[in-house]
C-alpha cells in the first residue's frame, strides 16, 4: 500500500507519519496537517455493501493511516465502535419524505462527534507508544457544545491523558452544559469563557503557538495534542460514514453501482462536510455537497461570493454547534483549491487573522464547484421541526433542520432528484426546549426533563442513556474565565 505522508497547509517541506500528525494535532506554523495526496478507495461497492460499519471503517482509514499495522488500525476501531452505541449499524440511514438520514447521534453523547472521538483517544495512544512518548499527553479543546463532552467520554480516564475543554458561558444547550459539568474522570476539566466559541477557539490556538509554554510543559512531562477537528485523527475516521451510507444505499437497492448521490451538511467548523468532500475524491460517487449554514451564514457567503469575511454581527441560534464565524477547516479546503499551494494559503490566513476577511481567486472559485451553499432562519429550522414531524412523525434536532431547510432550497432551485444523504449530526434529545417549542410553543412550560420525557412520548422514542445519566448528577466542574485567563487555568490544572 503507498504510504501517505502528512504536510502543514502553510509552508512547505516538513513531511510527517499518520502517527506523528496525529500527535501533533497543529503544525508548527500555525497550519493544519493535509495528506500529501487523497488515497483512492480500492475496495468495490459490491464488497464495501456486505461488511459492517467497523469494516468500512478499516477499508478507509487503512489508506490514510499507512504507518498503523493492521492490527493496530483493527484495535483502535474495534476500540470505537462497540456497545458504547445504541444500535448495531453504528450509523442507521433513516428514510423521511424524500431523503436519507444518516443517523450520527447513536454514540455515548448522542452527537457526530461521538463517531470520532471514540477512536481519537485510541489513536492517539497508539501513535504515542510507536513514537516512544513518554509524556502525559494533555488534549486541550475548545467546544460549541458537543465536541466537549464527547471528547471527554472519549478521554475519560485513559492512562498517559488529561483534557482540558473550554465552552462559551451561555453559548451551549442546558443540556450540552450539564453533559460537560458532570463529566466524570480524575483527568477530565472543564472551564466555561466569558466570551463565544470563536473566542475560546482562539485562545486554544494561541496557547497551542506559545512555544514558552511548551517548553515549561515539557519540562514536567507533559505535551499538548487537540481532539478539535483541526486534528487529522479526527478528521479521517469521518469519512468512513459517507462511505458506509452509500454502500448501505446500494446493499438495499436504492443506489445503482456508480449512480451518484448527493450530500447536505449543517455546518460549523466544516470538518464534517469536508470529510465528505474527502470522500468524493477518493473516487465515491458523490455529486453535490450543499453546505448548510444557520443565521451565522459565514459559509453561505463564502460560497456565493469568494469572499470569507468574519467581521460581523455573533447570533446565538438553536443550532448552538454552528455558532460559528471562523470555520477553522475550511483552511484545508482552501488549501487543495490553490492548487496545494502552501504560500498562497498561509497569505489567506495571515488576511484572515489581520483583517478578519479574506477572497479567494476566480480560478479558487471555480474549483468550488462542487459545494453548494444555503442556509436556515430561526423561523424556518423551527418550521422544518413542525412540518415534518406533522407529516411524518419524525422528529429532528435544530442542526438536523437546518440542514433539510438548506436541503429544500437547493432543491427548489435547481429541481435536482439526486438521491439525498443528509447528516442528522445531533439527537432531538440535546436540544429538546428548542425541538419541543418548534412542535408546540405550549411545552415552554415544561422543565427541561419533563420536556425530554414528553420528546420520548410524542416522537415514540427511548430516553438515551446520556440523558438519564445527567438527570441527577452531580456538577464536578464550576469554572468560568476570562479568555485572558484560558493559559493561566491550564497551568493551575497541571500544577504549572
Amino acid at each position: 500500500m503507498k504510504e501517505i505522508l502528512y504536510k502543514s497547509t502553510r509552508s512547505e517541506g516538513g513531511y510527517l507519519k499518520a502517527s506523528e500528525a496525529i500527535l501533533k494535532g497543529l503544525a508548527d506554523d500555525g497550519g493544519l496537517f493535509v495528506p500529501t495526496e487523497i488515497p483512492e478507495l480500492d475496495v468495490s461497492v459490491e464488497a464495501l455493501s456486505k461488511m459492517t460499519y467497523q469494516q468500512v471503517a478499516y477499508e478507509v482509514m487503512k489508506l490514510y493511516f499507512t504507518d498503523f499495522t493492521e492490527e493496530e488500525l483493527k484495535n483502535c476501531i474495534a476500540q470505537a465502535y462497540d456497545e458504547k452505541f445504541d444500535t448495531p449499524e453504528i450509523a442507521p440511514l433513516a428514510e423521511v419524505d424524500g431523503a436519507y438520514y444518516l443517523e450520527l447521534f447513536h454514540g455515548k453523547t448522542i452527537a457526530f462527534k461521538d463517531m470520532a472521538l471514540s477512536i481519537l483517544p485510541h489513536l492517539l495512544t497508539t501513535s504515542a507508544k510507536k513514537n516512544n512518548v513518554k509524556n502525559e499527553i494533555v488534549i486541550l479543546t475548545a467546544t460549541s457544545g458537543d465536541t466537549g463532552k464527547a471528547a471527554m467520554a472519549g478521554f475519560a480516564d485513559v492512562k498517559g491523558t488529561r483534557i482540558i475543554v473550554f465552552y462559551p458561558h451561555g453559548g451551549v444547550s442546558p443540556i450540552q452544559e450539564k453533559q460537560m459539568v458532570t463529566q466524570k474522570g480524575d483527568n477530565t476539566y472543564v472551564v466555561a469563557i466569558e466570551g463565544n466559541f470563536d473566542q475560546a477557539q482562539s485562545g486554544v490556538k494561541k496557547i497551542f503557538g506559545n512555544k514558552k509554554l511548551a517548553e515549561e510543559l515539557a519540562e514536567k512531562g507533559f505535551q499538548f495534542s487537540s481532539a478539535n477537528s483541526i486534528n487529522i485523527g479526527r478528521l479521517i475516521p469521518q469519512v468512513a460514514y459517507y462511505v458506509y451510507a452509500y454502500a448501505k444505499l446500494y446493499a438495499e437497492g436504492k443506489l445503482a453501482q456508480n449512480q451518484k448521490m448527493n450530500v447536505v451538511v449543517p455546518t460549523g467548523n466544516f470538518g464534517n462536510i469536508l470529510a465528505a468532500y474527502y470522500a468524493k475524491n477518493m473516487g465515491l460517487p458523490v455529486d453535490k455537497l450543499i453546505c448548510a449554514s444557520n443565521e451565522n451564514k459565514v459559509l453561505f457567503d463564502f460560497f456565493q461570493t469568494g469572499e470569507y469575511d468574519k467581521n460581523r454581527e455573533f447570533i446565538l441560534t438553536t443550532s448552538p454547534s454552528m455558532d460559528i464565524l471562523i470555520s477553522s477547516n475550511l483552511e484545508r479546503l482552501i488549501y487543495r483549491i490553490a492548487g496545494d499551494n502552501a504560500e498562497k494559503n498561509h497569505e489567506l490566513m495571515t488576511r484572515l487573522a489581520t483583517d478578519g476577511k479574506y477572497a479567494v481567486t476566480d480560478e479558487m472559485k471555480d474549483r468550488l464547484s462542487d459545494f453548494y451553499g444555503n442556509y436556515a432562519t430561526e423561523e424556518e429550522t423551527a418550521q422544518m421541526i413542525r412540518e415534518t414531524y406533522e407529516k411524518t412523525g419524525y422528529v429532528m434536532d435544530t442542526h438536523t433542520a437546518v440542514a433539510a431547510c438548506a436541503y429544500k432550497k437547493y432543491t427548489d432551485e435547481t429541481g435536482d432528484d439526486t438521491v439525498t444523504v443528509i447528516a442528522s449530526t445531533a439527537s432531538p434529545f440535546k436540544f429538546t426546549r428548542s425541538v419541543m417549542n418548534a412542535i408546540d410553543p405550549k411545552y415552554d412550560k415544561l422543565s427541561d426533563f419533563e420536556l425530554v420525557d414528553e420528546l420520548s412520548k410524542i416522537g415514540n422514542i427511548k430516553v438515551p442513556n446520556a440523558i438519564e445519566e445527567i438527570r441527577n448528577a452531580e456538577i464536578r466542574h464550576n469554572n468560568l474565565v476570562r479568555v485572558d485567563e484560558m493559559e493561566a487555568i491550564v497551568k493551575k490544572f497541571l500544577s504549572i
